[in-house]
């Protein structure tokens, strides 16, 4: 329990991009390639899911290494904009 109370887990979907994005990818199209075929959805809407999780505590709290990497990616992106 948080100080801010108990909050429900991750959604297996939600879990499971969590893990996919962690993986290391050998090359080109691999990743788009694994989004469709193992979660079943299109890659746009696998970065839809993934950038919405970074705001979600419960993304952070499932994993926190993954979480903040992808913060810092997205925030040097916003910064060179």
């Amino acid at each position: 329990m948080t100080a801010a109370g108990p909050i429900d887990p991750l959604p297996d979907q939600q879990r499971a991009v969590l893990a996919l994005e962690r993986r290391s990818w050998p090359g080109p199209g691999a990743k788009e390639r694994a989004i469709r075929e193992e979660l079943g959805i299109s890659p746009v809407r696998y970065y839809q899911l993934l950038n919405a999780l970074l705001d979600d505590r419960r993304a952070l709290e499932e994993d926190p290494v993954t979480v903040n990497r992808l913060r810092r990616v997205r925030e040097a992106r916003r910064d060179r904009r």
